[in-house]
């Protein structure tokens, strides 16, 4: 147990960060399994501009690594060009 008053602040505050990370991350996966689920590419267009948004702010908050916003990325990207060719 926490002996310092800034201590017990500091346990609140990481917790109510963690849970906040959490939440974001968790609808950018949601928002990413809706996309690789669309087969329209007009709609996956719509869709990509807003789950790179959110990549983007995920990694640039340190909540995931800018390489595996960029990798997402790539690959739904990847994935709208596919739906242009079918």
């Amino acid at each position: 147990m926490a002996n310092h008053k800034s201590a017990l602040k500091r346990i609140r505050s990481n917790n109510a960060k963690r849970l906040r990370n959490r939440y974001q991350a968790k609808t950018t996966r949601t928002f990413i399994k809706r996309l690789k689920g669309t087969t329209d590419q007009a709609e996956a267009q719509e869709l990509f501009k807003t789950v790179s948004s959110m990549l983007d702010r995920l990694a640039k908050k340190n909540i995931i690594h800018k390489n595996k916003a960029a990798n997402n990325k790539s690959k739904l990207a990847k994935h709208i060009n596919s739906l242009a060719a079918a």
